[in-house]
């Protein structure tokens, strides 16, 4: 097995996505990751999406070519595919810490970001990595 991480982002395709249906989001992705081994997190903001899916790498690929052709989203855009020695989220099927924007301004290195009012869209892979170390251990950590 060869452990791998892939962080991608994405666009809600519902305008207003309800916090129902991203609890229902989150329960089916928590079910089926757990049946095949895989972790992460998901962060939403603006009507995006930040999700780390951390595992097999063919398993992680597999998984990643379904969410690409999931109609609940859009302008999906793989950001860092890369092997891992560990896991960051290995307890958590998948994660989703609640952050509001002023919880993002304060993470050093993306205040400017988030100040000018950009989404996960915007996000490349030297920043999508600030991210991802900021909740791998930071407050909103799921341990914390």
């Amino acid at each position: 097995m060869q452990l791998t991480h892939l962080i991608y982002c994405s666009a809600t395709t519902e305008e207003n996505i309800s916090k129902e249906a991203l609890e229902a989001l989150l329960e089916s992705s928590r079910q089926n990751n757990k049946k095949i081994d895989v972790t992460g997190i998901l962060l939403f903001h603006k009507g995006s999406f930040f999700q780390v899916l951390e595992g097999d790498k063919e398993v992680i690929n597999n998984l990643y070519n379904k969410i690409s052709r999931d109609p609940r989203h859009t302008d999906i855009k793989k950001v860092v595919e890369e092997p891992i020695e560990e896991r960051a989220f290995e307890k958590w099927s998948m994660a989703y810490p609640k952050v509001t924007t002023d919880d993002l301004r304060s993470i050093k290195g993306l205040n400017d970001f988030f100040l000018a009012g950009n989404s996960y869209l915007d996000l490349g892979e030297g920043r999508a990595k600030i991210l991802l170390a900021a909740f791998k251990d930071g407050k909103w950590h799921p341990a914390n």
